[in-house]
């Protein structure tokens, strides 16, 4: 499994509304994590910040930015693009942290 960490932003008004949304996540979105490799995949989040610390174990890289070509996580980005810092096309502004311990 690969190890994948990253940080987003959530708009200072809407910690609570991003919470709600994913304790709703739809469960066609949590098929096409899960399809596309994705396990114990979290979302922390860092509110004095507004900052969003993801965890998620993939198979492949290639496996899992494929997740980014299907229609419903498009929707899904559509969905939460008005709590969050997003790119044009909705996407989640999205950067990778480099990882500097583990312990198995």
């Amino acid at each position: 499994m690969i190890r994948k960490t990253f940080v987003m932003y959530v708009n200072p008004d809407c910690h609570q509304e991003y919470q709600r949304r994913h304790a709703e996540l739809w469960k066609g979105m949590k098929d096409v994590l899960k399809s596309h490799g994705g396990h114990n995949y979290s979302i922390h989040l860092f509110a004095e910040q507004n900052l969003l610390f993801g965890y998620v174990e993939i198979e492949s890289e290639a496996q899992w930015e494929a997740v980014s070509d299907t229609k419903i996580c498009r929707e899904w980005w559509d969905y939460m693009q008005d709590v969050m810092a997003t790119n044009a096309d909705n996407s989640p502004v999205c950067k990778p942290l480099t990882e500097v311990f583990y312990l198995k």
